[in-house]
């Protein structure tokens, strides 16, 4: 162990015991303020007892990597618990020489004992918590490939026991849904009702053009594996069926079962149990080991997301009562997988900025998760982007995402950025590689001269096209370039004109 690391356990030590000789002083000031002093040096002298006690039992030296929880206590206790031993018996007689008794230093060993028992379990919690122990899943590259198995149809007896099958799992009317759109009947489907992923493993490769996944995604355990696991079996062009129970379903269900407001409060408390906690770092992993990934709340957003993440593009999405069907087809190889993508409440996005430099920006989600992987199928739908509105019609972002937006709340954490000097007061928005590429190569360049700015021209002007938008920020960024401080004082003041005057609220 390094003289640093050393130091640094000490200096723990040292504030803790400064922390609890405070407490124990202060509620002793109270009865018998002659004393203080006395209770001063008793304080450092357990203090120093203390240090030197840990000294002997090694624990500043010891590595903690690899020990356990039980150990790291037992190595707290010996030292409280000797010096519990020398307070009570001979060193009682000594506080009793000055009138002290040994209740304040008792007091002062058991606060300690406890501020070291929760700095123990909180740092083994921590690497409880970010030890996922689930390694990212290679994806193996593959050239194409047809599906193997001939297109027959088959035998009634076996139709019909696909079709108690079904039933068993759903209704007849998907069945009747499934065998139209799925083809149950031909050799070439699949059906698999199993929320275990490794049961895909056991299908040959290419063997069936359609897979038929009839287990809820609510409750399937590790959805992006089992879409991968899909994509490889699959051949090209190979058609995925899967089924999930959408979180405005399970929304609507509970705030018409009970009264207002006790209809929110009971939602509130799903959704944060639900969709809260599992994306936060410090309790996803305790989420998932104790609800083994079942009764998920999924978004469209996010089982779209995670479709075309693991390479495949959706179809059709087919309600039936309270699931939806989506019929995918494989389309790439997906995405590189990462460990765990967790999407907490604040997110960092890279940011094109002066000289072309990326700087990564905060901001609060207002998207639901794995938006950014379906920007192309949202833009489609709606046949482009709406500059003045860029929420108008997309489902990507969340209800409260809305609200965050219109009132700027989602950018309060670039306030950091601004602090840090990444951005300035006024000036264009920093912008994603894929948007920069959208703007042409004249405005391209003028961008990456100056800094980009919290407030940009965009609330000034109200551009509704990119043609608009683009001759907005030429004309800011032509006047920042020849008069900096000018322009940027007389946009700052005019943005305020427009906020208050024009209501003007962000997209």
């Amino acid at each position: 162990m390094d003289a640093k690391s050393v130091f640094s356990r000490i200096w723990t030590d040292v504030l803790i015991w400064v922390i609890s000789g405070l407490l124990c002083i202060l509620w002793r000031v109270a009865a018998d303020k002659s004393a203080i002093l006395v209770y001063v040096w008793l304080f450092i002298a357990m203090m120093i007892l203390w240090i030197f006690l840990g000294f002997i039992t090694g624990k500043y030296h010891r590595s903690y990597k690899k020990m356990r929880l039980w150990q790291e206590i037992i190595g707290m206790l010996i030292p409280a618990l000797t010096e519990f031993v020398i307070v009570f018996w001979p060193a009682r007689q000594i506080l009793a020489l000055f009138n002290l008794s040994p209740v304040v230093a008792v007091w002062m060993i058991g606060i300690v004992a406890v501020i070291n028992l929760i700095c123990i379990i909180a740092k083994h919690y921590w690497k409880y918590a970010q030890n996922m122990d689930v390694p990212a899943m290679e994806i193996e590259q593959r050239h194409k490939a047809k599906v193997l198995r001939r297109d027959e149809p088959r035998s009634p007896e076996s139709i019909e026991a696909i079709h108690q099958s079904v039933l068993s799992i759903t209704t007849n009317e998907d069945y009747k849904m499934l065998l139209e759109k799925a083809h149950l009947d031909s050799r070439q489907t699949k059906i698999v009702a199993n929320r275990d992923r490794f049961s895909f493993l056991q299908i040959p490769d290419y063997q069936y053009k359609t897979l038929v996944d009839l287990t809820l995604l609510n409750d399937a355990k590790g959805i992006n594996r089992r879409f991968c696991i899909v994509n490889q079996k699959l051949p090209d062009d190979g058609r995925y069926v899967c089924c999930y129970r959408p979180q405005e379903y399970m929304k609507q269900k509970i705030l018409n079962r009970y009264h207002k407001p006790l209809n929110w409060i009971v939602y509130l408390t799903y959704f944060w149990h639900k969709r809260v906690v599992p994306r936060l770092a410090l309790s996803s992993r305790l989420y998932y080991d104790l609800t083994k990934g079942r009764k998920r709340m999924l978004s469209k957003t996010e089982v779209f997301g995670r479709l075309y993440y693991c390479g495949f593009e959706v179809d059709e999405v087919v309600p039936m009562g309270h699931i939806e069907y989506i019929f995918a087809h494989r389309k790439m190889q997906p995405y590189p997988q990462e460990q765990l993508k967790i999407y907490g409440p604040l997110i960092k996005l890279p940011r094109i900025c002066k000289n072309g430099e990326i700087r990564f920006f905060y901001k609060f989600r207002t998207m639901h998760p794995y938006a950014e992987y379906i920007q192309d199928v949202v833009f489609d739908e709606n046949g482009g982007m709406n500059i003045a509105d860029k929420s108008n019609g997309d489902w990507r972002i969340s209800s409260w995402g809305r609200v965050m937006r219109k009132y700027w709340l989602d950018e309060l954490p670039m306030i950091i950025n601004w602090l840090k000097g990444d951005v300035k007061l006024v000036g264009v928005r920093p912008l994603s590689q894929a948007m920069f590429n959208k703007y042409p190569k004249d405005l391209q360049e003028k961008r990456i001269k100056a800094k980009p700015g919290l407030i940009p021209p965009f609330y000034i002007d109200h551009p509704e096209t990119f043609d608009e938008l683009f001759a907005s920020e030429n004309k800011y960024l032509d006047a920042y370039l020849e008069h900096p401080i000018r322009t940027d004082i007389r946009y700052f003041f005019m943005t305020v004109h427009s906020i208050l005057f024009t209501k003007m609220h962000s997209a």
